[in-house]
């Protein structure tokens, strides 16, 4: 019997789980954060971010397959030893929380300033943590089915941006390269950021019960990200001005907000669930990812009793602190510079690190 059957994960599930943590809440403003750096041509940056990220992704999952029965907590003890290990893995374990926190802020803001402004922010936080308690709780395998259900529910959102397309112009697109490369280059670290989230890869992929798909899986699921990210951006430079679009702090929520049905009153009570779907896989895993760090740092195989105790962090912190999206925006521009060395510059040392030791350990025993 295999070590983690019980958590076994299929291949379209394991898609699913990066593909959301992937796509979050941030997507609402990425098309004006790209456009104040590169105007009109920022969708570019969109491209040049995916190739980043698909590089980035084979490293990390050719690290995985070095050791395919081992979880990231393993291969690090093995690799490093248990004390810097162990270090190692404490990081891991703030950057996750740190992230789960972000985007629960983020869809907050979000909530609070569109449809609930009257709603204590701590209430929100406590509502999302009901539902987000029963699924962390119960380990991968359910995180990866909520991910595959929310996949299916959600699979026609990205249509509906090509509604608004009617009132837009494509001249607005042109022309291309206007604003050069260096500007293009400007907007490269906004998309990059856009793509975090694959890294917990190191996370999922022990759980892989076809692991000799685990490359081809990981590309899917970016180029799938990337494709959802050009149609939000594309459709919001087609329907603004390039002078317009920068304005706005959330573009496509504006977008959206223009679409009408004779047939349905309140779409926006629609995109509210659609927004809230789409962030909770996002905040979801990156929880899952804290908690299981934290029971393996305290030697505990059940993380269930940990979800809680994070859960009541986030609302008593909600509480105190009130966040605002100046505050959000500091908080997300540290977090971001850790998520480069976390999910770019790592797989690259590590799997570096890793090819280096494994020739080593032939050769002592060989």
């Amino acid at each position: 019997m295999k070590k983690y059957t019980y958590n076994e994960i299929t291949t379209f599930q394991y898609v699913c789980l990066i593909i959301g943590t992937q796509i979050g809440a941030g997507f609402l403003s990425l098309p004006s954060v790209l456009a104040q750096k590169a105007g009109s041509d920022g969708w570019m940056a969109i491209i040049i971010g995916w190739l980043f990220s698909i590089v980035s992704s084979i490293f990390l999952v050719k690290t995985a397959e070095k050791y395919p029965n081992e979880t990231i907590y393993d291969i690090l003890i093995r690799l490093f030893g248990k004390i810097l290990g162990k270090a190692i893995i404490l990081i891991f374990l703030l950057y996750c929380i740190c992230f789960s926190w972000l985007i629960m802020i983020n869809t907050l803001l979000y909530i609070n300033g569109w449809f609930l402004p009257n709603t204590p922010d701590y209430i929100i936080v406590l509502i999302f943590s009901i539902p987000t308690l029963l699924v962390v709780r119960n380990g991968l395998r359910i995180i990866g089915r909520y991910a595959e259900l929310v996949f299916y529910l959600t699979m026609w959102f990205p249509l509906l941006f090509l509604l608004p397309l009617k009132d837009g112009s494509l001249l607005h697109l042109l022309p291309l390269f206007k604003v050069g490369w260096k500007s293009i280059a400007a907007a490269e670290l906004p998309a990059i950021y856009s793509f975090f989230g694959f890294e917990l890869t190191f996370f999922f992929y022990p759980f892989l019960q076809k692991k000799q798909y685990a490359v081809r899986g990981i590309v899917v699921a970016n180029t799938f990200v990337m494709l959802f990210y050009l149609i939000v951006t594309l459709c919001c430079f087609v329907f603004f001005s390039p002078d317009d679009i920068a304005d706005f702090n959330q573009p496509v929520l504006n977008l959206l907000k223009v679409i009408e049905f004779h047939f349905l009153e309140r779409i926006d009570l629609i995109i509210l669930n659609v927004l809230l779907l789409i962030a909770s896989r996002a905040w979801i895993m990156y929880m899952y990812c804290a908690v299981y760090c934290s029971s393996q740092l305290m030697k505990k195989q059940d993380h269930s009793g940990h979800v809680p105790v994070l859960l009541g962090l986030f609302i008593g912190a909600t509480f105190f602190i009130h966040p605002t999206w100046l505050q959000f925006k500091t908080w997300q521009k540290w977090i971001s510079y850790t998520g480069i060395g976390v999910a770019f510059i790592f797989p690259l040392l590590l799997w570096i690190y890793t090819s280096i030791y494994e020739k080593y350990i032939r050769r002592k025993f060989s």
